[in-house]
C-alpha cells in the first residue's frame, strides 16, 4: 500500500490516494502527466502521509476517477 500525491508547485496542501505499487501506478501518473503537464503539479508516491509534513493539509479521495478531477482543479 502507498499513497499517491499530487500537490500544486507554489500551493498549499495536496491531494492524495491510496494505492498499491505496481505497473498500473505507473501507468496512472503517465496518464496525469500527460494531461496536466509536470511545469505546475507534482506528483510523488509515499508510503505514510503522516511522515511528510511538507504536503499537509492532505485532501484524501477514494477513486482514480475522483483524484484526477480533484488534479484538474489544482
Amino acid at each position: 500500500m502507498c499513497y499517491l500525491v499530487a500537490k500544486k508547485a507554489d500551493g498549499i496542501g495536496s491531494i492524495a490516494l491510496q494505492t498499491s505499487h505496481g505497473k498500473h501506478l505507473v501507468d496512472f501518473k503517465k496518464k496525469i502527466i500527460k494531461e496536466m503537464g509536470a511545469d505546475n503539479i507534482q506528483l510523488v508516491t509515499i508510503s505514510r502521509p503522516s511522515a511528510y509534513g511538507e504536503y499537509e493539509p492532505y485532501r484524501f479521495v477514494d477513486t482514480e476517477q475522483e483524484f484526477e478531477e480533484s488534479v484538474k482543479s489544482l
